[in-house]
């Protein structure tokens, strides 16, 4: 059996084996790269003389003979030494020689993607002029000629108003749904309290998403069918679960991070649209394909630079709002998908978004405890609201009322308060006790039921008496939950499972 020396590749005269790397060296030569570097030459390990084995050989071979003090000896030794510098250097240019391909591939593969980072750039670019122009012409209004590229500030992301086209929808919209308000009721056959006080567990869904990282993180259910519902994970997929055939129909991915909401967009003679926001900065648009039944990506939004923490569809449904850790909201438009406004950066940090029913408010909560009101219209601040004498806490939840009237959102840790907009003050303060920790409130769709959901399950309490109608705990924290069709079912999700609450058949 025959070996060789890592550095040198020749037999070593006096082998030693490295008790860390198992690498067979010349003792003279791992001396040396030793007591230069502290390293073992081919792990980068530290490496000491004491962790040198030496190698026996045949005891009977005699040993090399030291080189006497002639003159033939002595110039056999210089060009042993020579040799061993040599050696020493070839490993250590081979070594850099290594290095430097790793360096240069990086350097390539980071080049490559500067590229494809520009080529983007200049296309939106290119597709801002055009969309610029075309505004311009429509309120009559001279673009000046650039010479070259504009350096987009803050400031200049964050002036001008709406669109005039967008405005009149809004306008139109806010109009046709105040009128009729005050009168609305609930449609005929809706729940009354007594139905609610009488719900009991239905039907549970177990097992969706990924067991790792597990947890449902929002829901949605679809109005046009209801027995469809959204789900999105901690495992960065969204899916879409039928519940009359008991199957996930589709699972679509493209987030990096946890998904943070899910909602339907369903518009009469506009095909579906299934909206998703994440943790890691982004919302994504999928549309049904009539022809294929596929749902398929059309928008990856990149506005904000921190979590989207908030997700509304407009009453239009045309239009989209986003709220964001970065301290700021936006609207996009969902014909095209683009950005048609995002607000000033705030002073603090926006953990929930929600819009008023009539669709000129938009409301968002931050960690400090206050909620900020909006015009839509214009980005103006309508109103601030703020419990007085809190302890700090998160709004991390916002819901307006059907009528327009109330906002219900937390006012500290353990307590939702219901404020109303026409003082404005807080007209009642509901205490949930000081283990609960509230994860989401909302509205049904005939502002008589004000659902909160926590770490100790789901609560429901009757508008105006605030009477606790029913409490369901039995799976422990519910995350997020959704009134269903004419209020007669209540889903909320639980962990990796999706719970239906209603009248017991």
């Amino acid at each position: 059996m025959s070996f060789f020396c890592s550095i040198s590749g020749e037999p070593p005269q006096d082998p030693v084996v490295s008790s860390k790397s198992g690498h067979v060296y010349e003792r003279r030569l791992i001396l040396k790269y030793i007591n230069e570097n502290g390293t073992d030459p081919i792990t980068g390990d530290k490496l000491e003389e004491s962790d040198l084995v030496s190698v026996k050989a045949n005891p009977k071979a005699a040993p090399p003979r030291p080189p006497n003090a002639t003159s033939i000896p002595a110039l056999l030794q210089t060009l042993q030494n020579e040799w061993d510098a040599t050696m020493l250097e070839t490993f250590a240019l081979r070594q850099q020689y290594n290095s430097l391909r790793q360096e240069l591939s990086y350097a390539l593969y980071a080049q490559d993607a500067a590229q494809r980072v520009v080529a983007r750039l200049i296309k939106e670019r290119d597709a801002a002029r055009e969309a610029l122009s075309s505004v311009a012409a429509t309120m009559n209004v001279e673009v000046p000629a650039q010479a070259g590229d504009v350096e987009m500030t803050e400031a200049a992301q964050e002036a001008g108003g709406l669109p005039a086209d967008v405005l009149k929808q809004i306008d139109e919209t806010h109009q046709k749904l105040s009128a009729v308000r005050k009168k609305r009721k609930a449609p005929e056959g809706y729940a009354t309290v007594e139905d609610v006080k009488g719900f009991t567990a239905k039907h549970t869904i177990p097992s969706l998403h990924s067991p790792s990282p597990a947890g449902i993180t929002s829901l949605a259910v679809s109005t046009a069918n209801p027995s469809q519902f959204l789900t999105g994970g901690n495992d960065k997929v969204v899916q879409l679960y039928d519940r009359s055939t008991d199957k996930v129909l589709v699972q679509l991915k493209g987030h990096t991070k946890k998904i943070t909401h899910v909602a339907f967009r369903e518009h009469q003679d506009e095909p579906t649209l299934i909206l998703s926001t994440g943790a890691d900065k982004i919302a994504k648009v999928w549309a049904h394909d009539t022809a294929s039944g596929e749902y398929l990506p059309k928008a990856t939004i990149r506005t904000h630079k921190g979590e989207v923490t908030g997700l509304a569809v407009h009453p239009t449904s045309t239009l989209v709002a986003f709220g964001s850790t970065d301290h700021t909201w936006s609207l996009h438009d969902l014909t095209n998908f683009n950005q048609v406004f995002r607000s000033p950066e705030a002073e603090e940090a926006f953990h929930s978004l929600s819009i008023h029913p009539d669709g000129t408010l938009v409301a968002v909560g931050t960690p400090g405890g206050l909620i900020q009101v909006f015009d839509i219209r214009t980005g103006a601040l309508a109103a601030s609201l703020q419990p007085e004498g809190a302890a700090p806490f998160t709004v991390n939840s916002l819901s307006f009322s059907e009528n327009g009237y109330h906002l219900a959102a937390p006012d500290s840790l353990s307590s939702v308060a219901v404020w109303d907009l026409r003082k404005p003050k807080i007209a009642k303060s509901i205490a949930l006790g000081d283990a609960f920790k509230v994860n989401r409130v909302a509205y049904d769709i005939s502002a008589g039921f004000l659902g909160v959901a926590g770490n100790e399950g789901l609560r429901v309490f009757a508008h105006k008496t605030w009477e606790e109608l029913a409490r369901f705990e039995e799976g422990g924290e519910v995350a997020d939950f959704v009134f269903g069709q004419d209020g007669k079912e209540i889903w909320g999700v639980t962990g990796r499972e999706v719970r239906i609450w209603g009248a017991a058949s």
